[in-house]
């Protein structure tokens, strides 16, 4: 099977190229600006273009049989910083993508949205059918990428997936999510800062996710659609507690600064026969290993935001 992935390079892509390689029916191709760096291992059934989604006409789909496109501009404030670029990339790159892939005839795309396009809910059960409330330019690019992608699903299969917040280890690691900032703030200080604290966060560990992905590129029957892919909802403060847990630390709550709360509802890719088999408690055991082992290595890169502020700063250059 012939796969392509799109920011292959990044947090999820790193771990799904070295799950998928495990077949060895597999052959990958990643397009990735490789912005937060390269951390794949050199493999024979492996090409890597150091391409910019928004310059993917230049490469040849030919022969691709599946797209796992990851590529986008991630989170609210990285989105922020330059709100063109991240439309152009988020939802103008999709569409050069979708065109190329039926041209092509690729068999399917499955696309990493954001469970975060539903805004603030109240609701108990965030199901694929409630409403979209996008609060922030992030959530509009992804839920405007998902339209324009699934007006296409007649042509090409189309597969949605909207993840919870991630959590866990990948060698390019990022540490400006829930789970692994709290989690390195234990580690590193006993100490850990919730912020409010009764916001509730749904969560997803990597290693899920990237089963996730697996699930839909090798289950054939499952229809074209939006997938919710999250199984823990907890509160902020549930989950520095809980980590606390396990790496005793303090806990400091203080003012809310990000109102975010939403649950999602999953029920729907359970019913396609996938079962989660990693917990939060697994991705907060796995990073105190590795920061014991001395394997788990804080670099400026961990840190989306200030990373990509330097990038974009450089490119103005």
């Amino acid at each position: 099977m012939n796969i392509l992935i799109l920011g292959g390079c990044g947090y999820i892509g790193t771990i799904l190229v070295e799950k998928l390689l495990k077949n060895k029916k597999n052959n990958l191709t990643i397009i990735d600006t490789q912005w937060f760096g390269n951390y794949i291992l050199k493999n024979k059934r492996i090409k890597i273009k150091k391409i910019d989604l928004r310059n993917v006409d230049k490469y040849s789909f030919k022969n691709i049989d599946h797209i796992i496109h990851l590529a986008n501009i991630a989170n609210d404030p990285a989105a922020e910083l330059q709100p063109e670029l991240s439309w152009e990339i988020n939802v103008l790159g999709t569409k050069l993508v979708l065109d190329k892939a039926i041209n092509a005839k690729v068999k399917s795309i499955i696309f990493a949205s954001s469970g975060s396009v539903y805004g603030i809910k109240k609701e108990k059960k965030v199901t694929e059918n409630l409403s979209l409330n996008p609060i922030s330019i992030y959530n509009k690019t992804k839920m405007t990428a998902e339209r324009v992608l699934l007006s296409y699903k007649d042509k090409i299969k189309i597969f949605c997936i909207r993840p919870a917040t991630v959590c866990g280890f990948s060698p390019r690691m990022r540490f400006d999510l829930t789970v692994n900032i709290l989690t390195k703030q234990a580690l590193e200080l006993n100490e850990i800062t919730v912020h409010g604290g009764s916001q509730i966060r749904p969560n997803i560990n990597i290693n899920d996710l990237v089963r996730v992905f697996e699930h839909f590129l090798y289950k054939k029957k499952i229809k074209s659609g939006i997938y919710n892919a999250g199984f823990e909802n907890m509160s902020v403060l549930k989950i520095a507690k809980l980590i606390s847990k396990y790496i005793p630390s303090k806990i400091i709550v203080s003012k809310i600064n990000d109102i975010r709360s939403y649950r999602l509802d999953s029920s729907k890719i359970l019913k396609t026969g996938f079962k989660p088999q990693f917990q939060v408690k697994d991705a907060i055991l796995d990073l105190k290993s590795r920061f014991e082992k001395k394997e788990l290595k804080v670099r400026k890169n961990n840190f989306s935001v200030n990373w990509l502020k330097q990038i974009l700063k450089k490119n103005k250059k």
